[in-house]
């Protein structure tokens, strides 16, 4: 199995669809979420940058890296944006965090908050699918969990983390708000809440590391290359086109 195979199953929550074109990449695949969608799907621009970036609740300094994201993010403009857009507060200053931390440790990527905030939709509607929350602590209750990869209707995934974070000692299966599988979370798993721990159930950690994974793949202000990000998180164009254009409802939703 290549090292960067990849984040999100969420193939759970619609039926399959159906990839128009197959651009190049050099990595292994994300996400298998599959919305059934049109089979032919027009292709979309990715999201601008917002409108309504977010503001920062702190100062840049030496040790700003050591903060928890969500509260680098100003408080006034998270309860605007949560308003504007219908994304629950608590998830949406995941995203918004992640994008200002990325925005010191790669200034070249240019990943936006719409972008997570559209996969966090999708994935798991921002960490609410089946019954579950994120919490006031940013952590979703109970756990988001994808199917059990056996076999049986996606690819088989042994297990790899001992059941230590799906809860399934054979069988691999997704976790947490962005779906990550426990093989690429032991890759890209991150600490965005500052408490220590690494936490796929954690919207702050997710986030984070979604974003440093789509920004892997280099400069995200170009179309080309954010789609090639996007695809790279799930090998399937009509995804790239529903990600985007769930991206661009929420910008342009924005006072």
């Amino acid at each position: 199995m290549p090292l960067c195979l990849v984040l999100a199953l969420a193939a759970w929550l619609a039926g399959e669809a159906v990839s128009t074109a197959q651009p190049e990449s050099t990595r292994s695949g994300a996400s298998t979420e599959a919305h059934r969608v049109a089979e032919q799907p027009a292709l979309v621009l990715p999201a601008p940058p917002p409108t309504g970036s977010p503001l920062t609740s702190e100062p840049p300094s030496a040790t700003a890296g050591l903060s928890s994201t969500a509260a680098m993010v100003s408080k006034e403009w998270a309860a605007s944006a949560a308003a504007a857009t219908g994304i629950p507060l608590r998830a949406l200053l995941g995203y918004a965090g992640a994008e200002l931390r990325l925005a010191r440790e790669q200034p070249g990527c240019g990943l936006g908050w719409a972008t997570l905030a559209a996969l966090g939709s999708i994935e798991s509607d921002h960490g609410r699918n089946r019954g579950s929350a994120i919490d006031a602590g940013g952590t979703t209750v109970p756990g988001v969990f994808g199917p059990v990869l056996d076999g049986t209707t996606y690819a088989a995934f042994r297990d790899t983390d001992t059941g230590t974070l799906d809860g399934n000692p054979r069988w691999d299966r997704a976790v947490g708000p962005l779906q990550f599988i426990p093989a690429t979370w032991a890759i890209w798993g991150a600490d965005g809440n500052a408490d220590g721990v690494a936490d796929p159930q954690q919207i702050d950690d997710a986030a984070l590391a979604a974003g440093r994974y789509l920004c892997d793949t280099g400069d995200l202000s170009t179309a080309s290359s954010w789609r090639l990000a996007i695809y790279s998180y799930n090998h399937v164009d009509s995804y790239v086109d529903l990600v985007a254009a769930t991206a661009n409802s929420y910008t342009e939703r924005m006072p």
